[in-house]
């Protein structure tokens, strides 16, 4: 499943929106080489795989310290750390790098947008100590802050340097610190795909 996953995180890179015509194997080879995104959602789908998918325990026991060495390598050349654990659907898009950290045995649904400086981690107190749940083509703009048990609905955008620690229902565009709900305009220009490409999981 992590490997088909990865096909779709890959398309975002190579197709873009449905306008984009097929590109050559060269084009397609810079841009894996150059893009740090993909470096990262890449080590990430492996280890994945390895932690929850592999059925043959020698595999595991192979793959898992090389896979941590390489991506600690990766973590430091591209400043993107993201934990296995985590649960991330389909058609990642990691524009640019640095400053990411996306934490905790929690759940990012399918065609999510990550922005730089951006951070998905725990947050409050006794009962109310937890990670956030995000849901489907939700974007996090540079510098977003979404920490905490809570829970973000589809289509979501989340504004540069916002803070959310409170739950946001489908479609909100929220803003600020801590974030506030400014229209329900949804993430739809943002969170942009190739509907052929990506036929399979919509």
């Amino acid at each position: 499943m992590q490997f088909k996953y990865l096909k779709h995180d890959i398309y975002r890179y190579f197709y873009p929106n449905d306008e984009t015509s097929e590109i050559s194997l060269a084009h397609k080879l810079r841009i894996i080489m150059t893009t740090q995104g993909i470096w990262a959602i890449a080590v990430y789908r492996v280890r994945r795989w390895s932690h929850y998918e592999c059925q043959y325990p020698f595999i595991r026991k192979m793959i898992n310290p090389i896979a941590f060495l390489i991506n600690m390598v990766v973590e430091i050349a591209t400043g993107i750390h993201i934990e296995p654990e985590i649960d991330i659907g389909p058609g990642l898009y990691i524009g640019h790098y640095g400053n990411i950290f996306l934490g905790g045995s929690t759940r990012i649904g399918k065609f999510a947008n990550i922005s730089h400086e951006v951070t998905v981690g725990y947050a409050g107190r006794g009962n109310a100590w937890g990670l956030p749940v995000i849901g489907d083509h939700v974007f996090l703009a540079p510098g977003a802050k979404v920490i905490g048990k809570i829970v973000i609905g589809n289509n979501v955008a989340i504004g540069t340097n916002s803070v959310v620690t409170k739950s946001l229902p489908d479609n909100a565009v929220a803003v600020g610190v801590p974030a506030k709900i400014i229209n329900f305009n949804s993430s739809k220009d943002f969170v942009l795909y190739n509907h052929k490409k990506n036929i399979d999981i919509l």
